[in-house]
């Protein structure tokens, strides 16, 4: 806390600037760059010993002798959360977004795709998206399907848009329409309903209606018992051009972060728990095998019914800035669709 009681309002804005030009070139920013391209009012040499103080603050590092600074995690942690600007995506790309939505089928896969491309797309960085889960899954609907003679197709459909199928066989052969009116009877007492509450009420039922029981229970028995929902992520090519990522560990650390299940787990179990967008910055010391990228992630969803993470994963140069923009923005929208979809008021 004592540095960040040193530093002062020159320094603040010789800090912002620095990485402003640092996250536009990718190389060390000298005094004279900041001279040349800022009015700040001073000479070269009082840039330079103000540089000099905010490196001894651990603000700043010199990657050689005789080049500019870069910012170190610690600069990058300071200023997004004190310096960065709080901005709105643009009206013009919320419209954009929301047309795309719109023309979109009303489908749970096409908008969780549809979610990854545009982050991907409009942050020049790669997205992870992942689908909403409910902390226990709730059935919202079933249907029956007579196949042949004594085989049943059952189809069951949970609130988070998750649909199973599952063949079954009967004792005896049961008519379409008598399916049917068993799958309604069924949906109106099972609605709503989680794992738990379906196995308690099985007891109510006899014959077919207690083997249907059985397989949804279990079925949503395993659905709960998985950590994370499917995961969807693009852009990949985006970022394997940026400085950063042209060796071998930088290229394995972004796929870590996309594609590392157990490390993902982590990440969107955090976000989800705590909510508000989380800016991870090299693995913010929790997760050195990140020391390269960085990271912005929001949850979105129903309350606490139904969520998911989104976010994009970039360099930790990164214009956090407009990645926060845009991660807030996709999470109000796809809140907003959810909430729509399911009937469920947000």
């Amino acid at each position: 806390m004592t540095d960040l009681k040193k530093i002062t309002d020159r320094q603040q804005a010789i800090l912002r600037l620095l990485i402003q030009e640092y996250v536009s070139s990718a190389a060390p920013v000298s005094s004279n760059a900041i001279l040349r391209n800022y009015n700040l009012g001073v000479s070269s040499a009082t840039i330079r010993n103000e540089m000099s103080a905010l490196e001894d603050m651990g603000f700043l590092t010199q990657p050689y002798t005789s080049a500019g600074r870069i910012p170190t995690e610690k600069g990058y942690r300071y200023f997004v959360e004190r310096l960065m600007e709080q901005i709105d995506l643009p009206m013009a790309e919320q419209r954009m977004i929301s047309h795309q939505f719109h023309q979109a089928r009303l489908e749970l896969d096409q908008w969780l795709r549809l979610s990854a491309a545009i982050l991907a797309h409009t942050t020049k960085n790669a997205s992870l998206v992942t689908a909403p889960k409910s902390y226990r899954c709730r059935l919202k609907h079933l249907e029956l399907v007579s196949i042949h003679d004594n085989t049943v197709l059952l189809i069951l459909v949970l609130e988070s848009g998750t649909v199973k199928q599952q063949i079954f066989a009967l004792d005896s052969p049961m008519s379409q329409d008598e399916l049917r009116v068993l799958a309604r009877q069924l949906t109106d007492q099972w609605t709503q309903s989680d794992s738990i509450e379906v196995t308690n009420s099985i007891a109510t039922f006899t014959g077919v209606g207690a083997q249907v029981g059985e397989i949804i229970s279990n079925t949503m028995c395993r659905i709960d018992a998985r950590r994370t929902s499917d995961i969807y992520h693009d852009g990949l090519l985006n970022i394997l051009g940026q400085p950063e990522f042209k060796s071998k560990q930088g290229v394995q650390q972004v796929v870590r972060a996309l594609e590392e299940r157990r490390l993902v787990e982590q990440i969107i179990e955090k976000v989800l728990q705590e909510g508000g967008v989380h800016i991870i910055i090299g693995g913010d010391d929790h997760w050195h095998e990140l020391s390269d990228v960085g990271i912005v992630l929001t949850r979105y969803g129903i309350g606490n019914t139904l969520t998911g993470a989104m976010g994009v994963v970039g360099p930790v140069r990164m214009t956090y800035g407009r990645a926060v923009s845009i991660v807030r923005y996709m999470s109000h929208l796809m809140s907003n669709l959810l909430s729509d979809l399911y009937g469920i008021k947000n």
